[in-house]
């Protein structure tokens, strides 16, 4: 079985050389899947080259035309996935979650209108079900609930543990799972251009630094998610730190630790594929360039390690970025390059990396958006580039892959011709 992988994946390299392709077009009638280390469409194992852009519901619900122009600009850099909010809970902000249970029709309209898009330009998107931080609300307002209604609360990370709170977020993750879009009249379990759900964005539970009670979490809200929807892929939203199942593994982390374990908090059953964030400028603020690029080789090429031979599910680079307003394009672009290398080096292999997603692209006139990782590709032409050239790459490994499965399936129908002609020749 070794050499016949091996003699796959050194074809796959030789017609990644010679066919050139852009844009991979997807049968949408089916559900991305896993089959060992790789993301799985339509028979053919699925790499992609995405971006993050949290503010898509949100911008829907007041300015469509953003919306459409990011996808638009999106698909003409050969980017096939997007990572956004499913959430937005209370506050006075337009918020998708006024209350519990309690929802505004308008902004879930705008989430209607963002899958919709997403379709018709033909992008996967991963949903998040909540922040772990106060922006959009996020774990502490679901706290701040149950405090209302005479729960005792000792910390935001009783989120985890407290019934009431948990129950208002299983309310949610069904709310929305069971969701009728206005626009396609499919329920939002049954949208093929959803690729997976995502249950907590970047959680941290530092009160249980052993992990158990992030572990017990995870693992109740996987089993409940799944009991709705078996058809799409679910992931954590993790951004990669070791915890004690692995103490030998923990001295890669970013000299911190937050109650979350990449290796036991994947082996959950249910979690189908891990994910990783990588932000070298925010972990290590008094490391050098230098050491920061060190880590990240580090810090990319364990994780790949173990997805494929530890973990042995796909791994999809879920946030990575730098600010060009604090280190400059230059500083940026060397991530960017450094990211999508070791992912290319992944994938053309047949290994665990499946893809990634930058943080974050905007289109023109959101300018009150900026937090200095934003990609505008007008504005980056540099970047714009890197992202570009990625996409192409990535795009040819998934056309390497169709090609070989319609050869298997030719030479299959001939097969069954032949065997056919012959039987009726010996009758």
């Amino acid at each position: 079985m070794k050499n016949q992988c091996s003699v796959v994946f050194s074809v796959v390299r030789l017609l990644i050389g010679t066919i050139v392709l852009f844009q991979v077009k997807a049968d949408d009638e089916e559900f991305i899947k896993t089959k060992g280390v790789q993301l799985m469409l339509n028979g053919s194992p699925f790499y992609a080259n995405g971006f993050n852009a949290y503010w898509l519901m949100y911008m829907a619900a007041s300015d469509k035309t953003k919306v459409s122009d990011v996808f638009q600009q999106a698909k003409d850099h050969g980017l096939t996935m997007a990572r956004t909010w499913a959430f937005s809970d209370g506050g006075a902000d337009n918020p998708l979650q006024y209350s519990p249970g309690s929802y505004n029709e308008h902004m879930f309209q705008g989430l209607d209108f963002v899958i919709s898009e997403a379709k018709k330009y033909e992008i996967k998107l991963v949903l998040s079900l909540v922040n772990n931080y106060e922006q959009f609300g996020g774990k502490k307002q679901y706290v701040d609930w149950a405090r209302n209604q005479g729960q005792t609360i000792s910390s935001d990370d009783d989120f985890f543990t407290n019934s009431a709170v948990k129950d208002y977020y299983k309310n949610h993750i069904k709310s929305v799972l069971t969701r009728q879009n206005t626009m396609t009249g499919m329920l939002y379990k049954d949208e093929t251009t959803i690729m997976a759900w995502e249950l907590i964005n970047e959680p941290r539970c530092s009160s249980d630094p052993s992990g158990n009670t992030f572990q017990t979490w995870v693992t109740e809200m996987a089993s409940y998610l799944k009991s709705i929807d078996g058809n799409h892929l679910l992931e954590i939203g993790l951004e990669g730190f070791y915890g004690q199942s692995s103490p030998q593994k923990i001295h890669n982390n970013p000299n911190f630790q937050v109650g979350t374990d990449f290796i036991a908090n994947n082996q959950i059953p249910g979690i189908d594929f891990v994910t990783v964030h990588s932000y070298p400028d925010q972990w290590l603020t008094n490391a050098n360039e230098e050491a920061q690029i060190s880590f990240l080789n580090e810090w990319l090429s364990n994780h790949i390690h173990d997805a494929q031979n530890i973990l042995q599910k796909p791994l999809l680079f879920a946030e990575f970025g730098k600010s060009y307003k604090n280190f400059g394009n230059s500083q940026r672009d060397e991530l960017f390059q450094t990211v999508y290398s070791a992912i290319y080096s992944s994938a053309s292999s047949g290994g665990a990396a499946t893809g990634g997603m930058f943080w974050q692209l905007f289109t023109e006139g959101m300018d009150s958006f900026r937090d200095g990782y934003e990609v505008i590709f007008n504005e980056h032409p540099s970047t714009c580039g890197i992202i570009t050239d990625q996409s192409h790459k990535i795009n040819r490994i998934r056309k390497m892959y169709v090609k070989l499965r319609n050869i298997e399936n030719r030479k299959r129908a001939r097969d069954t011709r032949r065997a056919q002609a012959n039987d009726s020749n010996e009758n």
